[in-house]
């Protein structure tokens, strides 16, 4: 790997190769965010996409659209229609957690309330479906319209998942397909469609955006056991919110009555003591949970790398794999 693939991060270089259909997305987003008669949306809204993002879902679409030779305009309206998807789900999701921070900054429920960022997560669910019928093909439609219902059964369905210790791997996976992975292989294969590309290109798109977005996901689940500067977490967030990921799942596979109990006290019931976080973190190390997880992540990416191989070869293909790489090159 050269000098400047060593020095610059794959998505920073996406961003370059994208730079200008970006500015023209980022020009979008702000109009679409205005309001006329409610100053609060562009407030509320302002406040999470203006946080400093990578914009890592709507480069997907323009880099699927790209690479696979799309020259009209509309992949600028399809990766805006992925931005205020992601966004009004964040917005969503802080309400339900009860979040205080997202990426370093207060949340936009605790600086406004609840009910401001559930109406303008609603608004910008509207905008999307708006901006997605610009394209006016009803195949892109349907994709980002069965996406944003599977994210938010993905959602749902994690409200009863995630504290039952009866949860398994295999409903592990549909939470997270639901929650993350479908926006993301959705911001893939509509850029193919759009392209009007060969339809073993679309599924290579797909599967290549499945198996990011699971990977990115579990990458997530297992530094918030681990810890790490970039993701504006603090360590043991999810285990204070009661949630069962993958490493927790893990080490319950393999626990005798007396660690089960206290999963059972700790994650079931939420009754949750001083030294329990550390004790969690000494039982996800005794049963190599952390390691394991951190071998499925790299999978899901090789995966993900696997799949672009149907793609006709270019410096785009290249830097979609080499974001593969690097969603895992946190727990390497």
């Amino acid at each position: 790997m050269g000098l400047e693939k060593a020095v610059v991060k794959p998505h920073e270089r996406l961003a370059t190769a994208l730079a200008a259909e970006l500015i023209a997305v980022n020009a979008l987003i702000r109009k679409r965010m205005s309001s006329e008669h409610a100053p609060r949306i562009p407030e509320v809204t302002a406040h999470l996409i203006e946080a400093g993002g990578k914009r890592l879902r709507p480069m997907l679409t323009l880099a699927a659209a790209k690479a696979c030779g799309y020259q009209g305009p509309y992949h600028i309206n399809l990766a805006a229609t992925v931005e205020f998807i992601h966004t009004a789900t964040l917005l969503h999701d802080d309400v339900v957690d009860e979040s205080a921070q997202r990426r370093g900054r207060p949340t936009a429920n605790l600086l406004w309330d609840n009910k401001s960022s559930i109406l303008v997560g609603d608004y910008l669910f509207a905008r999307a479906f708006q901006l997605m019928t610009d394209a006016d093909n009803m195949r892109v439609l349907k994709i980002l319209s069965n996406a944003s219902a599977t994210i938010a059964e993905g959602e749902v369905l994690q409200l009863t998942a995630a504290q039952d210790l009866k949860t398994d791997e295999s409903i592990y996976l549909q939470v997270v397909r639901g929650k993350t992975a479908a926006l993301f292989s959705a911001a893939t294969e509509v850029g193919g469609v759009l392209a009007d590309a060969d339809e073993t290109v679309i599924k290579a798109l797909f599967d290549y955006g499945d198996a990011l977005g699971i990977s990115f996901q579990i990458v997530d689940d297992l530094l918030d056991y681990w810890g790490s500067d970039q993701t504006g977490k603090n360590i043991g967030d999810d285990f204070r919110e009661r949630k069962l990921t993958l490493p927790v799942i893990k080490a319950v596979a393999k626990s005798d009555d007396e660690e089960r109990a206290f999963w059972e006290r700790t994650i079931e019931k939420g009754k949750q003591e001083d030294g329990d976080l550390e004790h969690a973190i000494a039982l996800l190390n005794r049963h190599n949970a952390l390691e394991e997880t951190r071998d499925v992540a790299i999978a899901w990416a090789e995966k993900a790398k696997g799949a672009l191989k149907a793609l006709p070869e270019s410096d785009i293909v290249e830097m979609l794999s080499d974001i593969a790489d690097y969603v895992v090159a946190r727990v390497r």
